[in-house]
């Protein structure tokens, strides 16, 4: 039996993926961390894998993740960002041969417990100002000395996490944090995500960490990705689903929150916060209806919103839309919604059909 859907479909474009890695390979010599956390931005973990497939290393957060990679016949570093949770986790580490950070005391003592000689390579995590995960500076040289003589530890390599790349601010005390701790050690280090690889060739060390550029978005506010030459990998697409005409005075939506000031046309799109449309959009959202773009109207509904069809003469009911991607940057849309792009995109929800070209 065919059943009708909902016109609403996101689209991958996997040639889009392969090229966001080529600028990367570009802008950095290192070894490639390619990060797929949160289903790959909700592109889809195997998928993107797939794509990025000449990336050195994979970093996500689930060892389910991790392990589904390496079944699918993944031989590259897949690192685990927060590490193991608890102790009865580090034989399925061993078996399948992944990376993991280590950030705190208590992944010491569990790791302390584990029999296994030479079998994890670990990924110690120094905090240099995130003040999130990681050993302060002040913990760092006990545990670098621990973590050298272990019998469970097969290679260490040296990271932490920036703040600031993507701001005014910058990297610099950090930086020179890190690299007063850890340049008396000849290991491997790994520092820049996605804003340091392109704004701080100094960061880039052995290996780089991009994680939204290779999506296709900007880490930047008020620099488009199109500058780096990434192009956007999610379209979320959808139709109109109903026109109507508006008189002065005519509201729109959930408590009316936009207000007619003229006789208008306006349009009602299948696409919601059930499907991960951000309901906090307001008024004046950017869209495109028939590739021209436009403005949304009042409160995002669950299933629907309402866009302005005044400059969009030829639009009917079924011309196609875009809510983000191919045409208008995911984080135009993002900073109109007062977020970013990667809450937009994590937040895509399974209801909406997704289609890889």
């Amino acid at each position: 039996m065919n059943f009708m859907s909902r016109p609403i479909q996101a689209r991958i474009d996997l040639s889009a993926l392969q090229n966001n890695l080529r600028v990367v390979r570009r802008a950095a010599s290192s070894r490639i961390m390619a990060v797929i956390k949160a289903n790959a931005y909700g592109h889809g973990l195997l998928r993107a894998a797939e794509a990025l497939a000449e990336a050195e290393g994979f970093a996500m957060l689930d060892v389910r993740d991790a392990v589904a990679l390496r079944e699918a016949g993944f031989r590259q570093t897949l690192l685990l960002l927060e590490g193991f949770f608890k102790a009865d986790e580090l034989p399925l580490l061993a078996e399948y041969e992944l990376a993991s950070v280590i950030h705190s005391p208590q992944q010491l003592a569990m790791l302390d417990a584990f029999p296994r000689r030479n079998a994890l390579q670990v990924w110690l995590k120094v905090n240099t100002g995130m003040n999130r995960l990681g050993f302060t500076p002040e913990q760092f040289p006990a545990v670098m000395e621990k973590l050298k003589r272990h019998p469970a530890v097969r290679e260490i390599v040296l990271m932490t996490h920036f703040a600031h790349a993507d701001e005014p601010e910058g990297i610099a005390e950090q930086l020179e944090r890190f690299r007063g701790l850890t340049d008396a050690y000849r290991m491997p280090r790994s520092l820049a995500n996605s804003a340091a690889l392109l704004r701080y060739p100094s960061s880039h060390s052995e290996w780089v960490r991009p994680g939204i550029m290779l999506y296709g978005a900007s880490p930047f506010a008020g620099t488009g990705a199109q500058q780096f030459g990434l192009r956007p990998v999610m379209t979320l697409n959808s139709e109109i689903i109903s026109v109507r005409e508006l008189k002065a005075g005519d509201r729109v939506g959930y408590a009316g929150l936009f207000c007619a000031d003229r006789a208008m046309r306006i349009a009602t799109v299948a696409c919601g916060y059930a499907d991960g449309y951000p309901r906090h959009a307001p008024t004046g959202t950017p869209i495109l209806v028939n590739g021209q773009r436009t403005r949304t109207l009042g409160r995002v509904s669950m299933d629907m919103l309402s866009v302005d069809l005044s400059e969009v003469a030829d639009a009917v009911v079924g011309s196609p839309v875009t809510l983000w991607g191919e045409g208008l940057p995911v984080e135009e849309v993002a900073t109109a919604a007062g977020t970013i792009s990667y809450e937009l995109m994590c937040a895509l929800t399974a209801r909406v059909p997704v289609t890889a070209a």
